[in-house]
């Protein structure tokens, strides 16, 4: 993770608007997801900034919220159908599409998590940390249940 030498506001909204994010961002890092969830949500890999759990949102009564593990759960827009986020159960902590702030322009594409679960249709020719599904199961055990 690239840090910043100071917090960075970041503010954006979903495609109609309905739903306004803000928050500040410590670093500059992005990363994807391959896993299974991940792909049926987004239709490919999902892209996220994690954020931490100091999240402003505006528009909450235009939030569907869809538990979609025992560890997680992810908010999209009842409006236009925007995905908002990735939210941890048991930390609070946020992962929020970079595509949804209003500039996303000094994010750098530093890790894909799930790896190995990457399917051979696509590849991105950044230079990345590749995280397999072994790590995540190894440091992460309560996901295993629910990829």
């Amino acid at each position: 993770m690239e840090n910043l030498e100071q917090d960075v506001r970041r503010s954006g909204a979903c495609l109609c608007g309905a739903v306004r994010i803000s928050v500040d961002i410590k670093q500059n890092d992005l990363g994807v997801c391959h896993c299974a969830n991940c792909r049926k949500w987004s239709g490919g890999p999902f892209f996220e900034v994690e954020v931490g759990s100091d999240v402003t949102i505006e528009g909450e009564q235009a939030i569907q919220v869809y538990a979609s593990s025992n560890w997680a759960e992810r908010g999209f827009c009842k409006v236009c159908g925007s995905h908002l986020f990735i939210r941890d159960k048991s930390t609070n902590a946020y992962g929020i599409p970079p595509g949804l702030f209003e500039d996303d322009s000094s994010f750098q594409f530093n890790r894909q998590v799930f790896s190995d679960q990457k399917p051979v249709y696509y590849s991105f020719s950044n230079h990345t940390k590749n995280i397999t599904s072994d790590f995540i199961y190894k440091n992460f055990p309560q996901v295993q249940e629910d990829i």
